[in-house]
């Protein structure tokens, strides 16, 4: 008995995953059924009041969209080209530590999907497995990787010569951790995650600076990230050290509390940019529009982070892939119905100040997700 094509068992278990799963809130649904509460909370908490965490979804929430019509909108692409590669959607499977919690495989099932969809893939240093083993699941794959500083410069200067040497795309260090939040829904818990147990040299971390920055770009080839930028002043900061790629971020609201949302954030970022690196922007990006409003503000690509940990705890590998899929949908429906035929048509002129319909929350973007099904 011969086995079967790894191919075809792939395309068996992606169309019973798609045939499971028809919305994005079904995925969430399934995710929590196979989560306990320690590693849902992981997921879903924030840092003590959680308020930028809602924040995040605020900013998203209160803009509207204009749509224009009466043009031929019959073919939509949503793909971009970013680093010398098209990709799929404007998307990066953003650094999010601790993955082996939703999966034994860690980000092996995240980079393979980004591989099979067509999306880029940011690995996080406190992720399983490590760097090498993440390139060889998905040599093909627009990689980058993330690195929290434990170190002193020649263990930093490894990391960057590990991730060269493999074939990663860009180098993301990330600076809005200089010190661990209080994570209150764990705190209460007395529940310790296994990211902070294995945490040695946070000392490191808190003593980065721009000089940091300043002697990494000197000495290496590769495009600069930093994750954790929440100002234009720092924005331009990063400009004037010559990094390439400017990565708004707040932590998914994990770490400094009462900040601002991503989206609220993000337009003086560009302007500050002015076109001269590549912005990256994460926080609540849940839904196709909401890729639409961050690109329309003057993103070149968003960071799923929580959609990530949905669909590999709901379903693998496939779970994402189908994550990835339904995203697309909804991206190519809304641009069409906007009246543009790609991202390069978009620009701030299809959006307007809105009223929030919903309280924000972190799954505010999916008010059914806990309803019976076929009871809505």
């Amino acid at each position: 008995m011969t086995s079967q094509n790894p191919d075809e068992t792939r395309a068996a278990v992606n169309a019973a995953t798609a045939s499971e799963f028809y919305t994005l809130h079904e995925i969430v649904r399934k995710a929590r059924a196979n989560l306990n509460q320690n590693d849902w909370d992981y997921i879903v908490g924030g840092t003590e009041t959680e308020t930028t965490l809602r924040r995040n979804r605020m900013a998203l929430d209160s803009i509207a969209l204009r749509p224009r019509v009466l043009r031929d909108v019959s073919k939509v692409d949503p793909s971009v080209e970013v680093l010398g590669r098209k990709l799929r959607l404007p998307i990066v499977l953003c650094p999010v530590g601790s993955l082996e919690s939703f999966n034994p495989r860690g980000a092996e099932p995240v980079v393979r999907a980004a591989a099979e969809f067509g999306v880029a893939h940011m690995l996080s240093s406190v992720c399983d497995p490590g760097l090498e083993e993440v390139a060889k699941a998905a040599p093909g794959a627009l990689r980058m990787f993330q690195l929290y500083v434990r170190g002193d410069a020649a263990w930093a200067d490894d990391h960057v010569e590990r991730a060269i040497k493999n074939k990663y795309a860009a180098f993301c260090i990330t600076v809005d951790t200089a010190h661990y939040s209080r994570r209150e829904r764990d705190l209460a818990k007395r529940h310790v995650t296994a990211g902070r147990r294995r945490v040695q040299g946070r000392e490191f971390q808190m003593a980065l600076d721009w000089r940091t920055v300043e002697r990494m770009k000197s000495k290496f080839k590769i495009p600069f990230a930093i994750k954790g930028i929440g100002t234009a002043e720092d924005a331009k900061i990063a400009l004037d050290h010559g990094v390439e790629i400017i990565y708004v971020s707040n932590h998914g609201g994990r770490q400094l509390d009462h900040g601002r949302g991503s989206a609220e954030v993000l337009p003086e970022v560009v302007e500050a940019v002015a076109g001269r690196a590549m912005i990256i922007v994460d926080g609540a990006i849940n839904r196709g529009t909401d890729i639409i409003k961050a690109l329309a503000l003057g993103a070149d690509l968003v960071g799923l982070g929580r959609m990530q940990c949905f669909g590999l705890a709901a379903a693998g590998q496939a779970g994402i892939v189908r994550m990835l899929e339904i995203m697309e949908d909804e991206v190519t429906r809304a641009l069409g119905l906007l009246g543009v035929t790609s991202f390069s048509k978009l620009d701030r002129s299809y959006l307007h100040p809105g009223t929030p319909a919903n309280a924000p929350h972190v799954l505010s973007a999916f008010p059914l997700w806990e309803v019976e099904p076929y009871r809505y």
